[in-house]
């Protein structure tokens, strides 16, 4: 396998308009960044699974119905008897930013547990992704843990997006314990710009990069700066792309589609995260932010995965946003 991830999997409600009577409309879609990543890798034609729990309820056969039907091996993806699938809804600004409202307590993301886990796909992966959402509670926090060490034992190039969203954890001190904690377990970090705020109180990204590779040992860091594109360091120097001049409809999962695109170059090269040339360095940059522009053109996380014909074209006929 290419790519697995593990993590939450839920439903966002993303706002579609208004009915005739001027109430809001929501439109139902696949959610949860470690499950977008997987679809995303696999649009790109990568292998791609996904190990994870929902609820034996009509959002979670749509999510794994969804999830196969984009091609994610979703045999480690369980339907819970007991546990409902976990709501969010997306609230867009004028920009297409986004925030979430989450209905998760007792819900079945949280509830996968170390006996659920697909050992196979654990131990069978090129790449192995998780997220910060999934350490927010037990048991998912050490069934998340414990597939990571394994993963790692085996060979496998693990990458990370911690992901915060502080209105699912007790506190923001307890959040930043728990996502440092396991940097050091990650050979690949993508970052937003809030996110380096929020753990390192600075908006000097480029030191940011270079604080996380050289403290917690990180082969490759990202930093996701929306339409700003993106930065990461190799070789000692920093390279920084734009977003691609599209239009931006909602951003939801577009961090996690330039992540993907990210992921599908170093299987492309087939090397260590560390030892990309600049040209390799400078193709992924440039690739990954295409992915996330384009992402960032429908609603909903997957509706707008493209292939990677689709972020080629995009390279070569779009023109990196002016700001």
């Amino acid at each position: 396998m290419d790519f697995t991830s593990i993590g939450e999997i839920l439903i966002d409600f993303t706002p579609a308009g208004k009915s005739a009577a001027g109430a809001a409309l929501f439109q139902r879609n696949l959610g949860g960044a470690p499950g977008n990543v997987a679809c995303a890798i696999a649009k790109l034609g990568r292998d791609s699974a996904f190990i994870g729990m929902a609820g034996n309820d009509g959002f979670g056969r749509f999510c794994k119905d969804t999830m196969r039907s984009l091609g994610v091996d979703v045999r480690g993806l369980l339907l819970s008897e007991t546990m409902n699938t976990t709501l969010s809804f997306v609230h867009l600004s004028d920009a297409g930013d986004r925030s979430f409202s989450f209905y998760r307590k007792y819900c079945a993301d949280i509830g996968l547990d170390i006996p659920d886990l697909d050992m196979s796909l654990v131990r069978g992966s090129k790449i192995f992704h998780f997220g910060g959402v999934s350490l927010s509670d037990e048991p998912s926090r050490s069934a998340t843990v414990h597939a990571v060490l394994e993963a790692k034992k085996s060979g496998a190039i693990i990458t990370f997006d911690p992901n915060i969203r502080l209105n699912l954890w007790e506190s923001a001190d307890k959040l930043k314990s728990a996502t440092l904690g396991v940097f050091q377990y990650a050979d690949v970090i993508k970052l937003s710009d809030e996110e380096v705020e929020f753990f390192f109180g600075t908006k000097d990204y480029p030191s940011a990069i270079r604080l996380v590779r050289e403290r917690y040992g990180a082969k490759l860091v990202f930093v996701t700066c929306g339409p700003r594109g993106a930065m990461t360091e190799a070789g000692g120097k920093i390279y920084d792309f734009r977003a691609y001049d599209v239009k931006t409809i909602d951003t939801t999962g577009s961090g996690d589609c330039f992540f993907a695109g990210a992921l599908h170059c170093l299987l492309k090269f087939g090397k260590p995260a560390d030892s990309l040339t600049p040209d390799e360095t400078q193709y992924m940059l440039d690739f990954a932010n295409a992915s996330g522009s384009l992402a960032s053109t429908k609603f909903g996380a997957t509706s707008s995965l493209p292939t990677a014909d689709e972020v080629e074209l995009c390279m070569k006929n779009e023109k990196p946003l002016i700001i």
